[in-house]
């Protein structure tokens, strides 16, 4: 559009095309006169500080012919007080920065439009995320808000080398998509990679914001379950890996941070594990990684020996099945590994209200009579509750789930091909987690492979944090 040879009718008839403001009951204009000359702004109901528009309309009120400027750049400058205005002549700009929140303004005989971004959001408060709780620390959380996310994290790191760059994904969805990273800090050829990816992403909205994403971002072996990415939902958790010299990718309407690159130690590392004392920091990662190992090997191990009771030591005899088995064990262990899905399902979609009655009735009830009515054995449901317990050790619903399948295939291995299977199970689930590479293209073991003394050592013990 040439604003500056159109007369305010012909812009406002051309813009309302563009937009389909006849199509759209949240979109609003309104005609005024500023200084003698017709305007025209525009706005999205229900994403503008409406308080911030009145004071400006009684400004522009206020405004004489003879104190009108020639151009919009000093228009802006003069008689705008509101701090966030840019000037574009780009309509696909003007109308992109419209629907993001801002409020354009034109005014007739100026070749420019004056974007002004007095924009808010709906959102929620900040409180501490359900699923990356600690026990110590700071209990406020990222919401959908793109713009609450990064001050929660520029509050944390009061930095001018900390950068923050913008950039939109996605055809119709426009979804704003920041990168953030400490200068100086982060893998420079990592940076320009991972921008020039997300530069490159064409695609037509991303529905799933972040699992979107990272689809777009790593488009290598799905069938490998470790995650490529770590998600925090906690702004002193980004703004830590970003101090490390990680990247944080922050995408609008999600409420979490990916962290990348990101390593089999980075997965399992909790906020916990630094707002405690050096000792106790190690003892939870310590019991974290113990308990992580258990929940892969408990059950394939006991379905091993169960086929192999010569292997079994005296001193272990207290394991063995005692009672009948009506069903196979692996087709035990496997139906419990989907009804512990199928029960986490129903408590997601549960009312509130109802959580508790239906998590008794579903532990206590199903469970004791599932035992009773020969379905199951005893023995196979307390090691069953213990892995799906174990399992929120981890932080990473990822990592659990990959856990869960490799179990799974563990489990099978061990039903069809006995000892012989469990080895080669292991080693497919070892080379798997070997063959790994982060989104950088790193060893996913990294620093055990290639080997680095001093930063495994960070990643083992809790180390003390003003080295």
């Amino acid at each position: 559009m040439e604003l500056g040879t159109m007369t305010i009718d012909q812009l406002e008839k051309r813009f309302n095309e563009m937009i389909q403001l006849d199509k759209c009951f949240d979109l609003v204009n309104r005609r005024l006169v500023i200084g003698g000359r017709q305007a025209v702004f525009y706005f999205v109901d229900g994403m503008v500080k409406d308080e911030i528009l009145e004071k400006m309309m009684q400004f522009f009120f206020n405004i004489t012919a003879e104190d009108m400027p020639d151009d919009a750049e000093t228009f802006s400058r003069e008689h705008i007080s509101y701090g966030e205005t840019d000037l574009l002549d780009d309509a696909d700009g003007i109308v992109s920065a419209l629907l993001c929140g801002s409020v354009p303004l034109f005014i007739e005989g100026y070749d420019r439009c004056m974007v002004i971004d007095c924009r808010t959001y709906p959102a929620r408060s900040v409180d501490e995320p359900d699923k990356d709780k600690v026990l110590r620390g700071s209990r406020d959380g990222f919401v959908e808000t793109l713009n609450y996310n990064s001050a929660l994290i520029r509050r944390r790191i009061r930095s001018p080398k900390l950068c923050m760059e913008l950039i939109r994904v996605g055809r119709s969805s426009k979804t704003d998509v920041v990168v953030c990273y400490y200068e100086g800090r982060e893998d420079p050829a990592f940076l320009t990679q991972l921008k020039k990816r997300i530069q490159d992403i064409d695609v037509d909205a991303l529905t799933m914001n972040q699992q979107s994403l990272a689809e777009c971002l790593y488009k290598g072996h799905w069938i490998n379950p470790l995650p490529k990415v770590k998600y925090s939902e906690r702004p002193d958790t980004a703004a830590a890996s970003i101090l490390e010299g990680n990247i944080v990718v922050l995408v609008d309407n999600s409420p979490s941070a990916m962290i990348m690159p990101t390593s089999l130690f980075d997965v399992t590392e909790e906020a916990n594990d630094y707002y405690f004392p050096p000792v106790t920091g190690t003892y939870l990662r310590f019991s974290r990684f113990l308990v992580t190992l258990v929940t892969l090997f408990l059950t394939p191990v006991f379905l091993l020996l169960m086929q192999n009771k010569y292997l079994i030591p005296q001193w272990l005899d207290f394991i063995m099945i005692k009672d009948d088995i009506h069903i196979a064990l692996v087709a035990q262990l496997l139906i419990l590994e989907l009804a512990i899905d199928g029960m986490r399902l129903a408590a997601l979609n549960t009312p509130t209200t109802l959580s508790t009655p239906f998590s008794v009735i579903a532990g206590l009830v199903l469970g004791e009579y599932a035992v009773n009515s020969g379905w199951f054995n005893a023995e196979i449901m307390l090691y069953m509750a213990f892995v799906a317990v174990a399992n929120y050790s981890q932080a990473s619903f990822e990592l659990g789930y990959a856990l869960k399948f490799m179990r799974m295939f563990l489990l099978i291995m061990v039903a069809c091909f006995n000892i012989w299977g469990f080895w080669i199970g292991v080693a497919v689930i070892f080379l798997s987690v070997l063959t790994n590479r982060t989104i950088s293209g790193k060893s996913y073991l990294y620093p055990l492979i290639p080997f680095r003394w001093q930063k495994l050592r960070d990643r083992i013990l809790r180390v003390h944090l003003n080295k």
